[in-house]
């Protein structure tokens, strides 16, 4: 019907984009899908769970001709399309540059050159991360908040894995990162996370769109491609436990990691169309730690199987130590609380899991980090 909100999201196709797609439509938004079927993530197949009410166009954000046709009677954009994956941008930086950025670029430029499309357009929310972070916040018993910077390549040659605070040396606790921590962009990936939503922050205000970038942390659960060594920690790990394989972990198993299940942040998204008025920045996370250890003893228990992870006391140089959500602000503005435990979210991803094909692919990932390390 005319009077529907039309809302385009980018990526649609894809992990988040797929279930923010499906919550939209529940809702009776009209949605247009854009998504370019990524041969490492869908095998340049639609997948069998895209949702048939929406409109599908294949097509590239990283063309610039993929945008003008797609934005036509469009209200809200859901800009979700990108490369994913820290460690394998560092062997790509073209490719992600390329999707992430010029994506991002393409996306403006059409607005800037079609004045009646952009008057259209009420509202953008782009796709950020937390990756843009670096190395999160930390508590130091007597200096208090502190921002650290990397671990320093020697200090992990020490398989010393902890954060020392640098006033006084002592080891520091994670805390909650708050927005206004500045960015230490660490990885090609993080820098065009960082890009995208610098452009869309820009543009919100140039041409009185308001904007809002999410800031995602580790996004779990159904659709995540199981076969994709780059994806989520989650996913890699219910591979290698179902391919009789135990998982492999790296430095101590203490790194904290803040997981976000898959249908809290389509829920974030819908909240952005509905309520968010002005252009700003938030963190999506479930504001809880969750250590790399207990994701293998999480996966196991649900699993059924005994675990006994590798504890490699190796390392990937830019993983950070711990990553945690201050999620006060995205609280207060958006009245979001998410609703899933980690262990609610493993025992859907597991359910689901049954359903699919997981390809173990973890070696080939590991290759490329030793190249990358000269190893």
């Amino acid at each position: 019907s005319e009077d529907k909100m039309k809302i385009l999201v980018t990526g649609g196709a894809g992990f988040i984009g797929s279930h923010t797609v499906d919550l939209l439509i529940d809702k009776g938004y009209d949605v247009r899908i854009v998504d370019n079927l990524l041969e490492q993530v869908h095998q340049s197949k639609i997948p069998s769970y895209l949702n048939k009410k929406a409109e599908f166009i294949k097509a590239d954000v990283s063309e610039l001709n993929a945008w003008k046709n797609s934005l036509e009677d469009v209200d809200v954009v859901i800009h979700l399309a990108s490369m994913a994956g820290i460690g394998q941008s560092m062997y790509e930086p073209r490719d992600y540059c390329n999707s992430n950025i010029m994506g991002t670029a393409n996306f403006y430029e059409t607005l800037v050159k079609n004045p009646k499309i952009r008057k259209q357009i009420k509202k953008i929310i782009v796709a950020s991360s937390k990756t843009i972070y670096g190395e999160g916040a930390c508590n130091c018993g007597k200096d208090g908040l502190i921002f650290p910077d990397l671990r320093p390549l020697e200090q992990l040659q020490n398989r010393d894995w902890e954060l020392h605070c640098p006033k006084c040396g002592k080891v520091m606790q994670a805390a909650p990162i708050p927005e206004n921590r500045p960015d230490q962009s660490i990885s090609i990936y993080a820098i065009t996370k960082y890009a995208t939503e610098k452009l869309a922050l820009m543009y919100g205000n140039t041409l009185n769109i308001p904007t809002i970038a999410f800031r995602y942390f580790s996004v779990f659960g159904p659709r995540q491609s199981l076969s994709n060594p780059y994806t989520g920690v989650c996913s890699i790990f219910i591979s290698r436990i179902k391919n009789g394989q135990q998982p492999v972990i790296f430095e101590d198993g203490n790194q904290i990691r803040d997981f976000t299940y898959v249908d809290d942040v389509a829920w974030v998204n819908l909240l952005a169309v509905e309520k968010a008025k002005k252009t700003a920045v938030y963190n999506v996370g479930s504001g809880k730690g969750v250590s790399i250890k207990q994701v293998a003893k999480t996966i196991g228990e649900v699993l059924g199987k005994n675990v006994r992870p590798i504890i490699t006391n190796d390392f990937r140089y830019g993983d950070t130590r711990n990553d945690l959500s201050d999620n006060s602000k995205i609280e207060r503005d958006l009245h979001f609380k998410p609703k899933y435990s980690f262990k609610e979210g493993i025992e859907k991803l597991v359910e689901w899991s049954k359903t699919t094909e997981a390809i173990d692919k973890f070696e080939e990932a590991e290759n490329e980090r030793k190249i990358l390390l000269n190893k």
